[in-house]
């Protein structure tokens, strides 16, 4: 598995992980957990992280998840080998990037390593944070598009998702509420079945 955090530094990540049971240490001492780090650059500094990136500009980025015409029919062994890959809020490098190099990077290097590794991926994107244009292009791209949201309802905080779209799968377009636990750990409460 690979987390990568733009929202928050790494040991917070790994705090949190913690707290939803998994172990954090012995997963990265194995190398079944990366984290790497796009937060530390944010804010002006370079990682001490064994996975840190240096740079948040996609031209940089573009040349180390290029993939050669014969790279799509003999897959190299990039490094990218975890088969679910997180990120947090992918927005976040449109701050480093104008929108077309951003959206051009996530289609043409993101998505096809993605495929080509077998891996999933699930990308935080914000709202309202972009153009429509740049939402049109990623939901053209992307497999599934799920919405999560806050809602004020009565003075009540909700936290509610939505499945949007999904790819060859069968789902229910209803808004569910999520239960958050004290551990972070977050579940779709199973709906009761109606009575007769």
């Amino acid at each position: 598995m690979g987390f990568n955090g733009f929202i928050k530094p790494p040991d917070e990540a790994r705090m949190h992980l913690t707290r939803l049971g998994l172990n954090v240490s012995e997963l990265e001492g194995k190398d079944r957990l990366r984290i790497y780090d796009w937060y530390t650059p944010t804010l002006g500094r370079k990682s001490r992280e064994k996975y840190g990136v240096d740079s948040l500009k996609v031209a940089d980025q573009s040349i180390q998840f290029r993939l050669t015409e014969d790279d799509l029919n003999n897959p190299p062994d990039l490094e990218w080998p975890e088969s679910l890959r997180i990120v947090d809020n992918f927005s976040a490098l449109a701050r480093f990037n104008d929108e077309k190099s951003w959206i051009e990077f996530m289609l043409t290097r993101v998505f096809q390593i993605g495929a080509v590794k077998k891996s999933t991926l699930v990308f935080g994107i914000m709202k309202g944070v972009h153009s429509e244009w740049a939402y049109k292009q990623l939901e053209g791209s992307a497999d599934g598009i799920i919405d999560f949201k806050l809602e004020e309802v009565s003075g009540r905080i909700r936290d509610l998702i939505q499945i949007i779209t999904m790819r060859n799968v069968h789902f229910n377009r209803e808004q569910a509420e999520l239960a958050v636990g004290e551990n972070f750990e977050v579940t779709v409460p199973t709906p009761k079945p109606s009575s007769p």
